[in-house]
């Protein structure tokens, strides 16, 4: 007769860890990034708000642990059609800043519908290929229906502009709908057909989109407008040589010079601070991460834990390697925070919400 396991050692340790590790370095990180030796209070307001959303997020990771994530399965599309209703909401009447319509208000609370929808998403591929009967690899004609389940939320995405998170959303998917399964000929086909339309989308773009895009191939043609970002980025990492410069004394972040320091470009703060040893530690830290997500997916009991496994890992490859590549200069600027790492209510909320799924999926794996 078999020894059932304990309760809580079920519990994936490991990932709790690495979240724990990578939140607490984000928190120092945001720290330096908003220190200033005449400053008022020991904690930046930045801090405080990053310690209070923390607080906000282990709730979201509680219940996205809590809960069977067959249930996820369950009300998988109703989620994904909630989804398309408030990215519709945002279009009509969403709240605008800096040209872009991308949040909504209720009840006095702002958030971004777009984070509902890159869950949705997964929610519902992971839902339409492990009831799929048909045994992959997929040919485009059966492809259709989760080309069209990413299709809306993308174009709608699109029309907020958001670029950086539609841009999300057609990666995961393209990881999940890989993950399953796709003939040699179909992947030709859509790898074409997306140069072709990214060519073709080009002049479909916002005038800051398109300088984003020039500034990313040449950042030197406007170092003092759109490749400012860029080019102060570059300088901060550059700076901090191979051992850094040491936590607070990293003198692009003191001085300023480094735009959006504490959100898009934090890790130029940390890497200036602790140089090529420390950002290779920190990007280690997150490869260890994702490994385990990846993990988790191969050993769930079922197909659906398994695509969903799958999609979130993916979520955070996506955001991880856009987000550091902007950093460096090998992606253009787009707006994607470093999960877990960057300051910001929604995302750090919605990155422990998912990281409580996955536990949730791991603590499942054998004994449900």
């Amino acid at each position: 007769m078999s020894i059932r396991q304990p309760r809580i050692s079920r519990i994936d340790g490991g990932l709790l860890l690495l979240c724990v590790i990578l939140f607490t370095l984000g928190c120092l990180t945001i720290y330096s990034a908003a220190f200033d030796p005449d400053m008022a209070s020991w904690l930046p307001h930045h801090c405080r708000r990053q310690l209070l959303w923390f607080v906000v997020g282990i709730g979201g990771m509680t219940i996205g642990f809590a809960i069977d994530y067959h249930l996820f399965e369950k009300i998988a599309y109703p989620v994904y059609a909630l989804a398309l209703i408030l990215l519709v909401l945002v279009l009509l009447m969403g709240r605008t800043s800096m040209g872009a319509t991308r949040w909504l208000t209720v009840a006095g609370l702002t958030f971004q519908p777009s984070e509902l929808a890159k869950l949705a998403v997964i929610m519902a591929l992971a839902r339409y290929f492990s009831r799929r009967r048909i045994a992959p690899p997929y040919n485009l004609r059966e492809l259709v229906i989760p080309f069209g389940l990413v299709a809306f939320p993308f174009l709608l995405i699109i029309r907020q502009p958001d670029l950086g998170t539609a841009m999300l959303v057609a990666l995961i998917s393209a990881a999940m709908i890989f993950a399953a399964g796709i003939t040699r000929h179909s992947m030709t086909t859509i790898c074409g057909l997306a140069g072709a339309a990214a060519a073709g989308g080009w002049h479909f773009l916002h005038d800051y989109q398109q300088q984003r895009i020039l500034t990313f191939i040449s950042p030197e043609m406007d170092p003092r407008g759109a490749g400012y970002h860029i080019a102060q980025s570059k300088i901060a990492v550059g700076s901090g040589g191979i051992w850094g410069k040491g936590f607070l004394k990293g003198t692009q972040t003191l001085l300023h010079f480094l735009p959006e320091q504490h959100t898009d470009f934090i890790f130029a703060v940390y890497a200036e601070q602790w140089g090529f040893l420390g950002g290779s530690l920190l990007i280690a830290v997150f490869l260890l991460f994702l490994l385990r997500g990846l993990t988790i997916g191969t050993e769930a009991r079922d197909p659906f834990g398994s695509y969903l496994a799958i999609g979130i890992t993916a979520t955070f490859f996506w955001q991880f390697f856009i987000n550091i590549g902007m950093v460096i200069g090998l992606m253009p600027v787009v707006g994607i925070p470093l999960p877990l790492f960057s300051y910001g209510g929604t995302s750090l909320l919605t990155s422990l919400t998912l990281i409580g799924i996955l536990l949730n999926i791991h603590f499942r794996k054998k004994y449900f």
